[in-house]
């Protein structure tokens, strides 16, 4: 054991130069993609609607917005972009778009050790095994009303959309990813043939 631990080497990848990496970003809005798609599905079809999102924030929420107009529109309502034109108003609102990681390591995790008019060494992480995994969430609602009465036309519970990305590893060595984000899973645009 103590051979192969000297024998092995660190290799660290740098998987964005951005403050924000593209897996960040693909885990958050693949779960607003599938919250919004549940969202669309109670809202009012048919009628001219127009989206307000004063009450909608969050990490990409304009990304979020542009998902749920796109799914309303798939799903039948008439957008417009000025309420007087409107029949219907659809208030949208987050209740989660971000994303929570969490971690579950055996073995020793890397440490900082003082040493005596030296200052600090810091010892690397030994795992036996170890899941690193990254959830991405989204909560939305919505309510619909009527433009001349107020009155409501539809109103959702609130729908989630979650996407995740797991790294295992065991026995220092053996690794791997699971995942159901990016162009690997997306079964309308498959990954090209090498």
């Amino acid at each position: 054991m103590v051979a192969a631990l000297a024998l092995c080497g660190c290799t660290t990848e740098r998987q964005s130069n951005p403050d924000r990496t593209a897996t960040e970003q693909l885990l958050i809005s693949t779960a607003a993609e599938r919250a919004a798609t549940k969202l669309a599905l109670q809202m009012p079809t048919g009628t001219k609607v127009f989206v307000d999102a004063t009450n909608f924030d969050g990490v990409d929420a304009k990304y979020a917005i542009a998902a749920i107009r796109a799914h309303l529109l798939e799903h039948g309502s008439l957008l417009v972009d000025d309420k007087a034109k409107a029949e219907n108003i659809v208030e949208i609102r987050a209740g989660a778009l971000s994303m929570d990681q969490n971690a579950l390591l055996i073995g020793i995790p890397q440490m900082t050790l003082p040493i005596p008019l030296a200052g600090q060494a810091v010892t690397p992480e030994i795992a036996l095994f170890k899941r690193d995994r990254r959830l991405g969430l989204a909560k939305f609602a919505a309510v619909g009303y009527n433009v001349a009465d107020g009155k409501m036309v539809a109103s959702s519970t609130p729908e989630y959309g979650e996407s995740y990305e797991t790294h295992w590893l065991v026995l220092l060595l053996i690794g791997w990813t699971t995942s159901d984000v990016g162009p690997d899973n997306d079964p309308d645009h498959p990954p090209p043939d090498n």
